[in-house]
C-alpha cells in the first residue's frame, strides 16, 4: 500500500493523475454545458432535464461524491505538480541566467493555479446555490407531465436577470476558457498520448475546445438577461420575445 501510494504521488504519478482527472472533468464540463443549453429550449425542457437528474436518487449522490473526489484529486495533484515545476524552474533559471534563455510559457499556463482556485471556489458556491437553493417548499413549482416538480428554470432565469451575477458569471467563464486553453493539451500530454508530431495539433484543438466551451457558457446569461422573461411562480410558460 505504501509503495502504491509512493508511485501515485511520485513526479510521474502526480502528472498522470492530474491528466486523467483533468480529462474526466472536461467530460463533465461538456455534459454540464449540454444540459445547461436546454435553457434555450424553454421551461419544460430544462425542468425535465433537472428532474431526470433528481429522479436518480441515491445514484445521483454517488455520482456527486465521485465528482467531488475527482475535483479534489485534480486540485491536489495539480498543485503539487505546479510546486515541483516551480522548484525545477527556479533551478533551471539559476543555471541559464545570463544565457538569453526565454520561457515559452503562455498566459494560460502561467495563470493555471490562479484560474484553478477561482474555478474551484466558483464551483462550490454555484453548486451550493442551485442545489440547496429555494425549491418546491418556497413556491418554485412547475407542472411537468401532470406532476409537480421543482422549478429550477425559474430560479436560473431570476439569477441571470441580475446584472451583477451575470457579470461575475461571465468573468468566471472567461477564466474557465483560459484554464482549458492550457489544460486540454496538457492533460493528454501528461498521460503520454502526445508526441512531437501531434502536439501542435493538440495545442490548436485545445484553443478551439476552450473557445467553444467559453462561448457556450457565455451565451446563456447574455441571452437570458436580454431576451427571456421570468416565468410565473406557478410554473407558467415563458414569454418568448
Amino acid at each position: 500500500m505504501k509503495d502504491a501510494r509512493a508511485r501515485i504521488w511520485s513526479s510521474v504519478g502526480k502528472k498522470l493523475l492530474t491528466g486523467l482527472t483533468g480529462i474526466l472533468l472536461m467530460g463533465f464540463i461538456v455534459a454540464h454545458l449540454s444540459g445547461n443549453l436546454l435553457l434555450l429550449a424553454g421551461q419544460d425542457a430544462f425542468n425535465a432535464y433537472a428532474h431526470s437528474l433528481e429522479s436518480l436518487g441515491v445514484l445521483l449522490y454517488v455520482a456527486e461524491a465521485g465528482l467531488a473526489g475527482i475535483f479534489l484529486l485534480h486540485a491536489l495533484s495539480a498543485l503539487n505538480v505546479w510546486i515541483d515545476n516551480r522548484r525545477g524552474r527556479n533551478t533551471a533559471n539559476a543555471i541559464t541566467q545570463g544565457k538569453g534563455g526565454q520561457s515559452l510559457m503562455t498566459v494560460s499556463s502561467r495563470s493555471m493555479v490562479v484560474t484553478g482556485v477561482v474555478l474551484l471556489a466558483f464551483t462550490v458556491i454555484h453548486v451550493a446555490h442551485f442545489k440547496l437553493g429555494p425549491g418546491v417548499d418556497r413556491g418554485y413549482i412547475a407542472t411537468l407531465h401532470g406532476e409537480q416538480v421543482r422549478d429550477l428554470y425559474r430560479l436560473v432565469i431570476e439569477e441571470f436577470k441580475d446584472p451583477v451575477i451575470v457579470s461575475a458569471y461571465m468573468a468566471v467563464m472567461v477564466l474557465l476558457g483560459l484554464h482549458l486553453r492550457h489544460g486540454f493539451w496538457s492533460a493528454f500530454h501528461s498521460i503520454g498520448l502526445l508526441n512531437r508530431r501531434i502536439r501542435p495539433l493538440a495545442f490548436a484543438a485545445g484553443f478551439f475546445f476552450a473557445l467553444a466551451i467559453a462561448v457556450g457558457f457565455l451565451i446563456l446569461p447574455l441571452y437570458i438577461f436580454l431576451f427571456v422573461e421570468v416565468p410565473g411562480s406557478a410554473g407558467l410558460a415563458m414569454v418568448q420575445p
